[in-house]
């Protein structure tokens, strides 16, 4: 398979290790955050809103994380972002063992992560093609996605286990640990040689022709567009898994890093599906996975009414699979659709549009609230589905990429 030939690349081997690892603590932030949400507020909403904290930042640093990553070398964006990352998370934990942390804290520190988290992201995309190169990228993005949520996997089974044992102060120290051992995955990286890292305007002026790029591009723009909608309308699920773990299923946080760990398998295995490529058609595919994505979510909304448990886990990993794909979809056509110049940029667009990721979280966390987790999951998931099709319909040039 493609997929494993890159692995003779050191430099990929090397950004698989750091996404790994980078993963590993990417998740396990995500379990230990809403549970310690959770026990401050007895609140989805506060869970929701704790959830989004961690994407605000990323709408409005996407476009300077972009034109960051086409100035600086890559890699070693990728060990800076990494070890501020584990110093800030190293903090919470400290502070949440010491019980000094309340919500207002928890909210600031979270927002600061995701500010380094933005610009990771920008620099791993673009640095993923100038390693496996345009003809291999979904492949080279693919094998990265498993490497991902292999982390997410351990991550969320190792970090509920530590919550349930010894509190969510040393969980987040855990998570700590896992992020700087991603940096130092990353030292012995380099920098491709035909990759130029620097140009002579600012970054004011590389952030605005960007922006002009994205408002002259329809495609580009539809493209964000979709992939902001799945973020809002489909990933945001992930903020009702504490209530679902808890509330509706009446299982401990070990129930919830299983439903987390669910997530994670869905998504290798959707991913292990892709790494041949695809020659054409992107768009329709990416249309379809969306469509998918929505209807398993409004399955998940009934299913523990019949199926219990296990049931639900399994309707998790099918999401999952569904959301993996549309993620690599949209990376790798938003990177197929600039010039090698904007390749930061192109995955600072990414960023952009899943930084709408809080109103996705703060509203399924109100429709929870209000009426209850099914009802949120299912019109979520119901929504999801509309804005595909809708997409389709009225911009056929999308399905003919």
């Amino acid at each position: 398979m493609i997929g494993l030939a890159l692995f003779r690349l050191r430099d990929l081997r090397c950004l698989g290790a750091s996404t790994l690892l980078n993963s590993v603590g990417m998740m396990g932030e995500v379990v230990v955050l809403g549970w310690l949400a959770l026990e401050l507020t007895n609140s989805p909403f506060w869970v929701g809103a704790a959830m989004g904290a961690r994407a605000l930042p990323l709408f409005f640093v996407g476009v300077p994380a972009g034109v960051l990553a086409d100035r600086v070398p890559r890699h070693r964006l990728l060990i800076a972002t990494g070890a501020g990352l584990a110093l800030i998370t190293a903090v919470t934990g400290v502070l949440t063992w010491l019980e000094m942390v309340g919500l207002g804290q928890l909210m600031l520190l979270t927002i600061a992560a995701g500010a380094l988290r933005g610009i990771e992201h920008a620099a791993r995309q673009s640095y993923t093609h100038d390693v496996v190169g345009a003809p291999a990228l979904v492949s080279g993005l693919a094998v990265l996605g498993v490497a991902m949520r292999v982390g997410w996997l351990l991550g969320s089974l190792a970090v509920g286990a530590l919550i349930a044992r010894f509190g969510s102060g040393p969980a987040y120290l855990a998570v700590a640990a896992a992020y700087l051992a991603g940096a130092l995955a990353m030292l012995p990286a380099s920098a491709p040689t035909s990759v130029a890292v620097s140009e002579p305007d600012s970054m004011w002026e590389g952030a605005t022709a960007f922006i002009v790029a994205v408002r002259k591009d329809r495609t580009l723009l539809v493209l964000m567009m979709l992939t902001a909608g799945a973020e809002v309308l489909g990933f945001a699920h992930q903020a009702l898994l504490p209530s679902l773990s808890r509330d509706v299923l009446h299982t401990g946080p070990e129930g919830l890093g299983v439903m987390n760990a669910a997530r994670s398998v869905g998504g290798i295995l959707g991913l292990i599906a892709s790494m041949r490529g695809f020659a054409g058609g992107g768009g329709a595919l990416f249309v379809l996975v969306l469509v998918a994505f929505g209807g398993s979510l409004i399955g998940l909304g009934v299913a523990p009414y019949l199926v219990g448990f296990l049931g639900v886990a399994l309707i998790v990993l099918v999401a999952n699979a569904a959301g993996a794909l549309a993620d690599l979809l949209a990376q790798s056509l938003l990177q197929l659709s600039v010039p090698r110049h904007l390749r930061g940029r192109a995955g600072g667009a990414w960023v952009v549009a899943i930084g709408f990721a809080p109103l996705g979280q703060l509203q399924i966390g109100a429709l929870a609230s209000l009426f209850g987790v099914s009802a949120a999951l299912g019109a979520s998931g119901l929504a999801l589905v509309a804005l595909a099709g809708a997409t389709a319909l009225l911009y056929p040039r999308l399905r003919a990429l």
